[in-house]
């Protein structure tokens, strides 16, 4: 479906020349623009209508969950008929893993998940991997390692009707996508198996699957909704079931990985052994091994992200896999890009790497972590600017970053559309000020 911006708004002041020359300059194959919009020119407005010009699946990224928020309930408004979707941190309160040298403390990792964000952003990642008319308002936590688009999609379930496969079989597969089996007080996530029919509470959400077999086949497919006030029922030919978790791959590559964390294991065993940090070496092989044996029997363990760079078979130092890699796995010819309030959201990209690498390197050098644990991270700048894309800064104080960047493509937005003018600045001397103030 293409987007379809529905307005009762029309551009006015600046918005129609610069929705003009954003649209041409993008067709023309620049990757490189400035938006510099005064307060209130509406240049949210501006970005919607760029969007339905040119037609392209859309991540625009904003400086923290407060404006992404915003500007989701503004394009929501802009396209109701499209995909529009929210992904930011899912944790409600996060302590990272760390160890603390001067006291001897290690700090295991803690969180809290907000359900309702995590949901928000599966949804938004199954929609970047199966539609076109998609748009996802993003913070930049996007930037940072969320597993591997390919394995995310190749591990999928395809649900067809008539399909050969026996009962015990599509529970095991639903079980490799890390889905729970609850009979009692299903959730989102999990399923429940009675008799012939299997519930399984999608991760978004939103529905429930309902399967049901006539012997070793699949004679019916459907999605409810989980309000079960709604008596809506949609019955299906066919449907992709999409993992629980974002860190899965296939039992074929976990084997694999499995045997590579373990050479990294004996190698990093040596060093510190040869170095006579006997505690580190005890410490680093228990829990490593307790990993893999859990990765072994359910294909998950806590921490799971720190052996990413191996499941996803990753050279050490190659890049991540963040969402920005979703939008170019199913978007090869390219995807459009806006950093909003690029004079915060840039500065915040340079840095997440760096502050993220020196609290992994203690972790490693003390026997808690594999060397490989630092390959999960955000993206280093270097490595975002490589992604084959094409960005328009918005800012009403762009850097000189986004400048450099741009060029000449700084398109102004400074007539606002309702007229308004900025305030009159009027300077006054120090003296006799009372009578300004009474």
């Amino acid at each position: 479906m293409p987007f379809k911006l529905i307005s009762k708004f029309k551009p006015k002041g600046d918005q129609p020349q610069a929705i003009a020359k954003l649209t041409k300059n993008l067709k023309s194959g620049k990757n490189h623009q400035v938006l510099l919009g005064v307060t209130g020119s509406g240049k949210t407005f501006t970005m919607a209508s760029v969007i339905q010009k040119i037609q392209k699946p859309t991540l625009i990224i904003s400086p923290n969950k407060t404006l992404a928020a915003q500007l989701y309930q503004e394009f929501k408004e802009f396209f109701p008929n499209n995909a529009i979707h929210y992904f930011v941190s899912y944790y409600d309160y996060y302590q990272p893993e760390a160890y603390i040298v001067q006291s001897d403390t290690y700090i295991e990792k803690d969180a809290k998940i907000n359900e309702e964000i995590d949901r928000l952003r599966h949804s938004a990642a199954q929609d970047v991997l199966s539609r076109k008319d998609v748009i996802v308002i993003a913070s930049v936590s996007c930037i940072y390692n969320i597993g591997s688009p390919e394995n995310y999609r190749d591990v999928s379930l395809d649900i067809k009707l008539g399909q050969k496969i026996k009962r015990r079989d599509f529970l095991l597969r639903l079980t490799n996508l890390q889905y729970k089996r609850n009979d009692i007080s299903p959730v989102k996530g999990s399923f429940r198996a009675r008799g012939d029919i299997i519930d399984i509470y999608l991760v978004t959400g939103e529905n429930i699957l309902k399967v049901y077999f006539l012997g070793e086949k699949i004679s019916n497919i459907a999605l409810e909704s989980v309000d079960f006030n709604s008596h809506k029922k949609t019955i299906l030919k066919n449907y992709k079931l999409f993992p629980a978790n974002f860190w899965v791959a296939p039992q074929n590559k976990i084997n694999v990985a499995i045997e590579n964390i373990k050479t990294e294991l004996q190698n990093r065993l040596k060093e510190l052994n040869k170095q006579k940090r006997i505690l580190e070496a005890q410490r680093l092989e228990q829990r490593t091994n307790y990993d893999l044996e859990m990765l072994q029997e359910v294909g998950y363990c806590h921490g799971i992200e720190n052996y990413s760079s191996q499941l996803e078979f990753r050279k050490p130092g190659s890049p991540p896999f963040s969402l920005v890699d979703y939008f170019k796995y199913f978007n090869p010819e390219g995807f459009l890009m806006f950093i909003d309030e690029s004079h915060i959201s840039m500065p915040q990209i340079k840095a997440m790497s760096v502050q993220d690498r020196a609290r992994k390197e203690t972790l490693i050098d003390f026997g808690f972590r594999l060397p490989s644990a630092v390959d999960n991270r955000p993206l280093k700048l270097p490595e975002f600017e490589k992604i084959e894309k094409q960005i328009i800064y918005v800012s009403a104080t762009p850097n000189e970053y986004e400048k450099e960047k741009s060029g000449k493509n700084i398109i102004e937005q400074l007539i606002r559309p309702t007229g308004l003018l900025e305030p009159s600045i009027e300077i006054k001397k120090t003296e006799n000020q009372i009578k300004d103030l009474i």
